[in-house]
């Protein structure tokens, strides 16, 4: 029985990953065609990395991969029809966006539209929440305006730390075989949740292989499908039991949702709109230290398979380990934030740096 829904698990990842890496060639020639192209521009705070117009439009190429995906192994329902019909909304809101530059208010109310049908027409909601063994908090009729926040901010943690190559469909990677291999061990062989991870972990890795780094074609704000689609998975996980809180899928995508929290923390105490773009992303800062491109892809690619690999120990294992490891986690995280301008340029002085301090008020005093 295991080893026939391995066999199924490799065709789901196997059929996506060849549509979607025989695809992109097509995506890269109707991106040209109809003017989706990334050119480098020196406003917002010269805060491209390329240095040449890149063709957009491979968020498109994993959704026609996913629909192909969901057409040999998906089952109809009615919340498979509600994640269709958002998913699509999502699609056409990063279409426009890709050819022109749409307000963020615009893109907004595309994603709210894409939530209201998730909750209302799908069903699909955070009704309760568990932390840390807790009894569940109930949400009631609070639950609709939670589950269109989640699916919100999903969307566009992804987006925004979509600023190097591979960097967005890398982690989202991470994201869908870690929550594969969680609803394959809890033998969940034939949950929604677990065929969508798998077939999008395969439209995902197919792209991604045309996105790392030097990248031939972008996501674009197509990219928003991705955060999307783990919203999607995590609200079904938890609905099911899969993930026994909220909290493990979000642990699994942690670097996109710190990154996103430090920006808007950033911007805020300068006195800009928290979407303002700026370069002091994770990526930028690691890319001040001298890191190469491809360098700092790995070395995020690595922390989050850190997030993912402690988190699948506190659901599969040993939930005690899991939380040391988290400790020792969030205690890195406050060590960086304190000695780097991710969230304010005022960094702690290097000791050499305070001893050269001491000696030159020392000389002053003789």
């Amino acid at each position: 029985m295991l080893d026939q829904t391995i066999i199924n698990v490799l065709k789901m990842v196997l059929t996506t990953f060849l549509v979607s890496a025989l695809i992109m060639p097509i995506m890269k020639k109707v991106a040209h065609h109809i003017g989706a192209i990334d050119v480098p521009r020196s406003d917002e705070g010269q805060r491209h990395i390329h240095k040449k117009p890149i063709p957009k439009l491979g968020g498109v190429g994993i959704f026609l991969s996913f629909l192909v995906g969901y057409m040999i192994f998906g089952v109809h329902s009615v919340k498979m029809n509600a994640i269709l019909i958002g998913g699509f909304i999502i699609i056409l809101t990063g279409i426009i966006d890709d050819i022109h530059d749409l307000r963020a208010s615009y893109k907004l109310i595309g994603q709210v539209a894409a939530a209201l049908v998730i909750t209302f027409y799908g069903g699909i909601l955070m009704d309760n929440l568990t932390i840390l063994g807790f009894p569940p908090i109930n949400f009631g009729i609070f639950a609709y305006p939670i589950t269109i926040f989640f699916i919100v901010a999903c969307v566009n943690v992804i987006n925004l730390i979509d600023g190097l190559d591979g960097l967005s469909s890398g982690i989202s990677s991470i994201f869908y075989v870690t929550t594969g291999i969680i609803c394959l061990y809890q033998n969940r062989a034939g949950s929604l949740e677990m065929m969508l991870s798998f077939i999008m972990l395969g439209a995902t890795l197919g792209f991604l292989i045309h996105n790392f780094y030097p990248a031939k074609i972008f996501a674009g704000d197509c990219s928003q499908f991705m955060g999307f689609m783990i919203a999607i998975i995590s609200l079904l996980g938890f609905k099911t039991t899969a993930f026994t809180t909220i909290f493990i899928p979000l642990s699994i995508i942690a670097i996109p949702i710190l990154d996103t929290l430090f920006a808007i923390i950033r911007r805020l105490l300068k006195g800009q709109p928290p979407f303002q773009a700026d370069k002091q992303h994770l990526h930028h800062q690691l890319l001040g230290m001298n890191f190469s491109q491809r360098t700092t892809v790995l070395i995020i690619y690595g922390i989050d398979l850190i997030f993912a690999g402690t988190t699948l120990l506190y659901v599969l294992h040993d939930a005690t380990i899991a939380g040391v490891l988290y400790a020792i986690l969030f205690v890195l995280i406050i060590w960086f934030v304190l000695h780097t301008s991710i969230i304010t340029d005022k960094r702690p002085p290097k000791l050499s740096e305070v001893k050269e301090k001491i000696k030159k008020k020392e000389s002053l005093h003789k």
